[in-house]
């Protein structure tokens, strides 16, 4: 007999004309509950697997008529809040069971991919997430959302969650050879990130020219890449992030620091989901909290990581993702003519951490109005100086870094990473960062696979006719 559960969804099978004998038996599959966690995966995973099978009945997303896309759209909605009760009671021990009793450190992408092989349905493996990769955003049927879950779910638990933060704040496998090298030459150049030293300051330029240094899948590694090693660089005391000259015909000659996410790509289904995760629970937490060690939770109460002053030199504008980035330095240094906006809300996503960190810069009401309503903040104004702590000519940029970098290191770094530290532990403890994180995680994945992200890409950004 056909559950209350599933009734929705089998009529809606049932319309789109589903084998009547293949809608009855998922339809009776479906647990009525949680029990020990091996029946649950059996039980479960029969589930998910019939659920599995009765999606590939039906036609590739693009080619799907309206009763299709309704019967996929029901049928994937209960497979998912049948993972969602099975993570509610289970989370721990796979994640446990994933990292030795968290004596193992796992970064999220690889926490997730490795969940699938434990779990069988529970998350998409790397061929299943491989196979959609090859779709446009619109034609995905978003198995990356059970990505965000998991992640959520994990987050969500303060043992485990904290776990998977301090994994992501350690320096990535090719960090100390890397270090090695800058130590050595005093620059390193990692293609979409380049490092430099001059006198007491290691420059980081993000370099992505055609898409206005832009963020995406060709450029998050490097980038982290970049802060792991100018964070643990013992040669410099602090650390300045700028963008490059971009090869743009409206900006042809001008540094720019960055356009935020390349919306070109995420229209095209270029950026996986895991991205933003791996993005700001990486190199952008890596900027606000430090670089970490496997033997000290980052917390600032019982234990610390490596870290450094963060200056930002912000030319021309900071879109998006760069306006984010400017949330978590320790000066920002602005050209007098750059502006600032957080478009997210006009593109269909939620802007990282935005919204936890902004409202500490300019109140709770112009957040509120950058974020949902798109409001600009013109870098010299008063409602601009609130994020930035200097406002420069243009045109002398590069004798205000020197000037600001002078300035800072004067006194030493011992006292201003103390102080970093304690203003941090008051306004985003690693636990407010984690319960954050959660939220995000699940949020967001709903969001990257919205339909209004689609028609919001078109409407806004033209987002058919653009090259790649």
């Amino acid at each position: 007999m056909t559950s209350a559960a599933t009734a929705p969804a089998s009529m809606a099978m049932r319309a789109a004309s589903l084998p009547e004998r293949a809608v009855q038996e998922w339809s009776q599959a479906l647990p009525a509950g949680t029990e020990n966690h091996e029946s649950d995966v059996r039980r479960f995973g029969a589930f998910w697997t019939q659920s599995a099978a009765l999606l590939r009945t039906l036609p590739d997303k693009a080619r799907r008529n309206e009763a299709e896309q309704g019967a996929a759209d029901a049928l994937i909605a209960v497979a998912r809040a049948s993972r969602e009760a099975f993570l509610a009671a289970h989370v721990d021990e796979i994640y446990d069971r994933l990292t030795a009793q968290r004596s193992i450190f796992r970064r999220l992408d690889d926490l997730a991919y490795d969940a699938a092989k434990l779990v069988p349905g529970l998350v998409p493996t790397r061929a299943e997430v491989d196979a959609e990769a090859a779709h446009l955003q619109r034609d995905k049927d978003g198995v990356e959302i059970d990505q965000g879950l998991f992640l959520a779910h994990v987050l969500s638990r303060p043992l485990i969650g904290e776990h998977l933060c301090h994994a992501m704040l350690l320096p990535r496998q090719e960090s100390a050879g890397l270090a090695a090298e800058f130590a050595s030459c005093g620059s390193l150049d990692l293609g979409a990130a380049r490092l430099t030293r001059r006198g007491k300051a290691v420059h980081l330029d993000m370099i992505n020219p055609r898409f206005l240094n832009a963020e995406d899948d060709t450029t998050l590694s490097h980038t982290e890449l970049a802060v792991d090693v100018a964070t643990l660089d013992r040669t410099t005391d602090i650390a300045v992030m700028r963008g490059v000259v971009v090869d743009n015909e409206k900006y042809r000659g001008k540094r720019i620091f960055g356009a935020g996410i390349n919306l070109t790509h995420l229209y095209l289904g270029k950026i996986p989901f895991l991205w933003f995760l791996i993005r700001d629970l990486g190199y952008v937490h890596k900027l606000l909290r430090g670089v970490a060690a496997p033997d000290s939770v980052p917390d600032d109460v019982n234990g610390r990581g490596t870290e450094k002053l963060w200056i930002a030199a912000l030319d021309t504008f900071a879109i998006g993702g760069h306006c984010q980035a400017l949330l978590v330095m320790d000066y920002v240094l602005a050209a007098s003519d750059a502006f600032i906006t957080l478009p997210a809300r006009k593109e269909g996503i939620i802007p990282g951490f935005a919204n936890l960190r902004l409202p500490r810069f300019t109140g709770d009401r112009i957040a509120r109005e950058a974020i949902l309503y798109e409001r600009r903040l013109t870098c010299d104004s008063a409602d601009g100086r609130l994020i930035c702590d200097e406002i420069a000519p243009a045109a002398e940029m590069d004798a205000a870094i020197e000037r600001v970098v002078a300035g800072l290191t004067s006194a030493g770094a011992v006292s201003a990473i103390g102080n970093r530290r304690a203003f941090r532990v008051g306004q985003e403890p690693l636990d407010l960062f984690r319960r954050y994180a959660s939220v995000y995680a699940r949020e967001q994945a709903y969001c990257h696979f919205s339909p209004a992200l689609i028609a919001n890409l078109e409407r806004n950004w033209d987002a058919k006719n653009r090259k790649v």
